[in-house]
């Protein structure tokens, strides 16, 4: 029961004299003492009822408290029949810890509180043992075969008044109860995963705590019905491919037995993660049967007639995928040590299902492979979208990573990164092996660039674009720095605004006039700033040669 549950009987007598912001602490049991040191008989969540007799001067209430609070007590309750008011001391000892102080009516003897505590918390106990036993055996009941996760979490909320969710890794929302009123906005199921995912690296056992918005939930991870939690050699194995209950609860104060209970709900869905994911290995065989193919040089007759049997799986009703695109993913840690091309598999499938679909089964359209620490998927496309200039775009690279960037970003925690390329949609069976080298060197691209989370579309690769990431380091520093150096140098001293001026110059593809305009100079003052930069360079920036590398050396800096 709950402290403020106490302060509402009238006939205990209590008076709140300190704590009013921890009346939501759960009382667990009852203790009377008048030991200076009764830690050795707490165990943590009780009321302690004292009659002061411990104390002899004003400075035996600041370790007295001190004390009780690292035992983990959840109030105490003075009583007023010895020394009258409690002292001044006390109450500034317990507010100086956060513990809850209540005053005890003379009239009220610690024996009518005791009594009412303990018959409240056994009758809560009591009621909570001998529903356990029965919910077990009904969630046993519906289990995958009777209705799936879903009426698991209906039950959860009929039986225990508890709102609970399913989540993926990423956010998506895979289920949920059917009669709790409004779902989970996708903001929260994002937030949720970047909660739990965050939690999940530092190793702790669940269930995990996170507040959003003033609302308490206990986040309970989802692991593989035959994967213990010390299975996995390490949490970076996992921690992107598991799923997680979210109950919307503060489980801090919940008894074993409950926590049992949500343990055992994480088992049933668990099973039902299990069947979906042995329904994904007929794709996932397509999938590295088609790259077998592709990789070792095969006939485009034998890889066609493949994707011919590919199709119909992945795409029912539909003879024929009129294109297909490639997407190669990478998951990679520091310090290495960790097989990441099976969690690079199954975050790839879960990064292609559209946000906005629910449920384990959107993916069922979705055929990924992996080689090593590559996940690579070959997605079939009945239609393609097209741009102005006829360029057909299939999937695009920043719109798989919207939504998940954030709770991957959680999960990478510092040392992790996910890299991903996107090639373009290709016709036929010919196209395949030209596909799957341009989505590699997207992810390559992006595998450049900085952030935990970083996506290249082959767009990107018809341009400078592709051949600046792989300049060495050292390099750039060099080519920049003999370019550019001179021109910073003379900006710092001079505030002559040079490198403004190259930028301006090189974006109005050389033409006086229109950077004037841009720059708000008259054409003299900008011819003197050129040659100022061709003096300090020794370049001519009439000369083609010279504009590409003052263009490459500012788009490296």
């Amino acid at each position: 029961m709950r402290l403020r549950a106490l302060l509402d009987t009238d006939a205990l007598g209590l008076r709140l004299l300190g704590g009013e912001d921890e009346l939501d602490r759960t009382v667990r049991g009852v203790m009377t003492t008048d030991l200076r040191d009764p830690s050795r008989y707490l165990s943590g969540g009780e009321l302690v009822l004292t009659g002061l007799a411990w104390r002899r001067d004003a400075a035996d209430s600041e370790p007295f408290v001190r004390i009780l609070v690292q035992a983990g007590v959840a109030a105490l309750a003075a009583g007023e029949a010895e020394l009258g008011d409690i002292p001044d001391d006390l109450v500034v000892a317990c507010a100086r810890h956060h513990l809850p102080l209540f005053a005890v009516h003379e009239s009220v003897a610690f024996a009518t509180i005791t009594e009412h505590l303990v018959r409240q918390v056994s009758g809560e106990r009591a009621g909570d043992l001998a529903a356990v036993v029965d919910r077990h055996r009904r969630m046993m009941t519906s289990g995958p075969a009777g209705g799936g996760p879903d009426v698991v979490l209906d039950l959860l909320g009929s039986d225990l008044d508890l709102r609970a969710w399913v989540l993926s890794p990423t956010g998506r929302l895979i289920a949920g109860p059917k009669e709790a009123g409004p779902g989970l906005p996708a903001d929260t199921c994002a937030k949720l995963a970047a909660e739990h995912l965050a939690a999940a690296r530092t190793g702790r056992r669940g269930p995990h705590r996170a507040t959003l918005d003033t609302t308490p939930y206990a986040l309970f991870p989802i692991r593989s019905s035959g994967r213990s939690p010390q299975a996995s050699r390490d949490v970076r194995e996992s921690v992107l491919s598991d799923w997680l209950l979210a109950v919307e609860a503060d489980a801090s104060d919940w008894p074993e037995e409950r926590l049992d209970l949500l343990q055992g709900v994480t088992q049933l869905i668990a099973v039902e993660r299990d069947r979906r994911d042995a329904a994904r290995t007929v794709r996932r065989r397509l999938a590295q049967e088609v790259l077998e193919l592709v990789q070792t040089g095969a006939a485009p007759a034998e890889i066609a007639a493949r994707l011919r049997v590919a199709a119909p799986v992945l795409l029912p009703g539909l003879g024929a995928a009129p294109h297909w695109q490639v997407i190669v993913a990478r998951v990679e840690w520091e310090g290495g040590g960790i097989e990441a091309g099976p969690a690079a598999q199954s975050l790839l499938e879960e990064i292609l299902v559209d946000p906005s679909a629910t449920g384990p089964q959107p993916s069922d359209r979705i055929a990924v492979a992996h080689t090593g620490d590559e996940a690579i998927a070959l997605v079939p496309l009945p239609a393609v979208s097209t741009e102005h200039d006829g360029t057909e775009t299939g999937l695009l690279a920043d719109a798989l990573l919207e939504t998940v960037r954030a709770p991957l970003s959680a999960g990478l925690d510092g040392d992790g990164r996910v890299t991903l390329g996107v090639s373009a949609p290709v016709h036929s069976a010919e196209g395949l092996r030209g596909a799957l080298e341009e989505a590699r060197h997207a992810r390559r691209v992006a595998a450049a660039r900085p952030g935990r989370v970083c996506a290249a579309g082959h767009q990107e690769l018809a341009s400078h674009v592709l051949l600046l990431p792989f300049v060495p380091d050292d390099v750039r520093r060099a080519f920049t720095a003999r370019l550019l150096d001179p021109l910073r140098d003379y900006d710092r001293r001079h505030r002559a605004e040079l490198i403004p001026t190259l930028e301006a110059f090189l974006d109005c593809d050389g033409s006086w006039t229109r950077c004037a305009t841009r720059l708000h100079l008259h054409v003299n003052t900008l011819r003197y700033r050129v040659g100022r930069i061709e003096q300090l360079t020794s370049r001519d920036l009439s000369r083609l040669e010279d504009k590409l590398d003052f263009f490459l050396a500012l788009r490296m800096s």
